[in-house]
């Protein structure tokens, strides 16, 4: 473990007293730079909370101002969880990227979901309102367990520890994760910068058990000294006490400058580790930038919204003080003369509070009637108290409104409206009333999309193939199936070759059998061939990590949604997809040439909405079968069944014919041949018959 703690890149040995005396006076000095800022929140908490005094009386009854601003600001700077959308940064059609963007994205859901991430930045949303600053903590996690190696484990040494060459047991991940963690704004420090880029550390502070920081940090550092800190009896307030009795505050620190991370207990003059940095991250610092208010350009100390409208406050706080007491002025004072006998208890009777109606009898009636009767009973005037109330109202009426005036909410915003206003004057108020709240909703969109591309980074660096497919549901071959697959089908095509050249070898035709065809995969197996691999995809997110893909989040997903807005965007893309289909079917049929510019453009516009990213693959699908389809030849146009038939008519004139004139050739050749042999044998007559003269005129040439 000490290796682990001093030990640096480069082989260089690090002091942990020397590394935390530090660090114990870089925080000092970061805690008194945020010591102004600090105070005034823990002051603008216990109002917001209502914990400063006690309202039971009137005269400290407050106006509720601050938690009004806030409850009506909440919901309208962030309502939602943030919806992540991974896109390839530039869209070429690259499977792979493609089935990357939407693993990636399908995991950065998930672990949205795990990390409950819309508690978190409602926590966030608070303290950006309250205190100008909110921030999270990003680290990794995993689960491991023994690797099976398939071997029976031999029995341990009588001593319980492994020989020289039995070395430790191998580990293999089970299970692995982003957690996202809240950070409260007085447990968040970083070096004094003018702005954040000029940051060179940042720190949290982290409440840990004496068991926790042993399995975290082991026995070594526990016995060096570096835990020895102030634990328990820490805070202000008795509940903060309560809270920490028995633990420890650690600080977490992340050194840019020096390229290691250092955790050091509050107040403890040795440093618990100092190591590398467990992630290697692009900005390199484990949270985003923190979700600011109000800041100025000279430093990153913010100023919280109460600054700006305090004295409004105490004005109204002091002015609903006085109501509330001239209030309990407004009662009804009587004088009346007492000692005569049954006539004062009468009028006591008469004005008891609790007597809504009451009758009540007088015995001495005339002496009653003749002292006046009811002038006899003197009221104490109230028109005057009345008038200052009214007028304290006013008074707090127009404070408030100057109060509205310098937060910028609109009545529009806080649901306040008249009937008389037209729809048109309504959405022009609408759209003023929501400008100064943009910023603050484009704040918190910024921060929530940081917080994701964060995870999105440490999720493409980190996760196993094995994970990322487990969560986002995804099967893909790895590289080993496909060449296993692509040797099976090497041994067919040699096995259907020797097959068909044996079957020359005997004079038989090629392919006469099922057995010489060439050998065809299943559909499964083709569409798993046509797949990208795991390892390809687990390649690029290694290398290119983040840099090859654009993760934002959905416009306006921190925000309420806008229905009609959503409605109008599928409606937009459903009409161009509709209006081009119809446009580019009739070019397509004169022109086959122009299908696939077609179908490019029409990809073109489908990015370009939201709407249609889910529709991206299915058009890219569908548009390369159509241009495949544009550019195979076309085949003779069938012949109708009429023609058909005349075809075959002519067809058939056309054979009657030829055999016709095939017999009359037959019968020429015979005549021919009878016509010969009739010329032959009347030349051997004529022959015959010469000869014969002859030996008539010589008859002795004959003996």
């Amino acid at each position: 473990m000490e290796d682990e703690i001093t030990a640096f890149e480069g082989g260089e040995r690090w002091d942990p007293a020397k590394v935390g005396a530090h660090w114990q006076q870089e925080l000092e000095r970061a805690q008194r730079y945020f010591k102004s800022w600090h105070d005034r929140c823990v002051k603008i908490e216990k109002i917001y909370l209502d914990q400063q005094s006690d309202q039971t009386s009137a005269a400290k009854r407050r106006f509720p101002m601050l938690w009004a601003n806030t409850a009506v600001l909440q919901p309208a700077v962030y309502a939602r969880v943030p919806q992540p959308v991974v896109e390839r940064r530039f869209k070429d059609a690259e499977p792979v990227a493609r089935i990357a963007s939407e693993i990636v994205e399908r995991n950065l859901a998930y672990t949205g979901d795990e990390a409950d991430i819309d508690s978190i930045m409602r926590a966030v949303r608070d303290d950006f309102l309250l205190c100008a600053r909110g921030t999270v903590w990003l680290r990794y996690e995993a689960d491991f367990e023994p690797l099976d190696m398939g071997v029976a484990p031999s029995d341990p040494p009588a001593g319980g520890l492994l020989g020289e060459m039995g070395g430790p047991s191998m580990e293999a991940i089970a299970d692995e994760r982003v957690c996202i963690d809240y950070v409260h704004w007085s447990d968040f420090l970083h070096s004094p910068a003018r702005r954040w880029k000029d940051v060179t550390w940042v720190a949290r502070r982290v409440t840990m058990t004496e068991e926790e920081m042993e399995k975290r940090f082991g026995r070594e550092a526990m016995a060096s000294g570096a835990a020895q800190a102030a634990a328990g009896g820490k805070g202000a307030s008795q509940a903060e006490r309560a809270e920490n009795e028995g633990k420890t505050h650690v600080w977490e620190i992340w050194c840019k400058s020096e390229n290691y991370t250092v955790w050091i207990a509050e107040g403890s003059p040795v440093a618990l580790e100092v190591s590398e940095p467990p992630l290697d991250l692009a900005h390199f610092w484990p949270c985003p930038r923190p979700a600011y208010g109000t800041v100025s350009t000279s430093s990153l100390i913010p100023v919280p919204d109460y600054v700006y409208y305090q004295q409004q406050c105490d004005e109204i706080d002091l002015l609903t003080k006085r109501i509330n007491k001239l209030t309990d002025q407004l009662r009804l004072k009587v004088f009346y003369p007492s000692g005569d006998g049954a006539i004062s208890p009468a009028i006591e009777k008469a004005m008891r509070p609790d007597n809504d109606m009451v009758m009540v009898p007088i015995p001495e009636w005339a002496a009653f009637t003749d002292k006046g009767g009811s002038k006899a009973v003197v009221t104490l005037p109230i028109d005057e108290v009345q008038k200052v109330i009214v007028a304290c109202m006013a008074a707090r009426k127009q404070l408030i409104e100057d109060v509205y005036q310098i937060t910028g909410i609109s009545d529009i915003v806080r649901g306040d409206t008249q009937a008389s206003e037209t729809a048109t004057a309504q959405r022009i108020k609408s759209q003023w009333g929501s400008i100064r709240i943009r910023d603050r909703q484009a704040e918190l969109a910024r921060f929530a999309r940081d917080i994701i591309r964060l995870a999105g980074e440490i999720i493409c660096d980190q996760f196993q193939p094995e994970t990322l497919m487990l969560v986002s549901g995804i099967k893909l071959p790895t590289m080993a199936q496909k060449q296993q697959v692509e040797m099976q089908l090497q041994q067919m095509q040699m096995a259907a070759q020797q097959t068909a050249m044996r079957a020359q070898q005997m004079g038989q035709p090629a392919q006469s059998s099922p057995e010489m065809a060439p050998p065809e995969l299943p559909p499964q197996l083709q569409q798993m061939m046509g797949q990208p691999t795991i390892d390809e995809v687990v390649q690029l997110l290694r290398n290119d990590s983040i840099r090859g893909f654009q993760i934002e989040i959905e416009t306006d997903s921190t925000i309420e949604p806008d229905e009609d807005a959503e409605k109008q965007r599928r409606m937009e893309f459903v009409q161009m997809v509709g209006g081009f289909m119809q446009q580019a079917g009739a070019m397509a049929q004169q022109s086959p040439m122009l299908v696939p510019v077609m179908v490019e453009t029409l990809l073109f516009a489908a990015r370009g909405f939201r709407a249609g990213r889910q529709l991206e693959s299915m058009l890219e699908q569908v548009g390369g079968q159509l241009s495949q389809a544009a550019s195979a030849p076309k085949p003779e146009p069938q012949p109708s069944p009429g023609e058909m038939l005349k075809l075959k008519t002519a067809e058939v004139k056309a054979g009657a014919e030829q055999r016709k004139a095939e017999l009359g050739v037959a019968q020429a050749e015979i005549e021919h041949r009878a016509a010969v042999e009739q010329a032959r044998g009347e030349m051997a007559a004529q022959a015959i018959d010469q000869m014969r003269a002859a030996q008539s005129l010589y008859p002795g040439a004959t003996a």
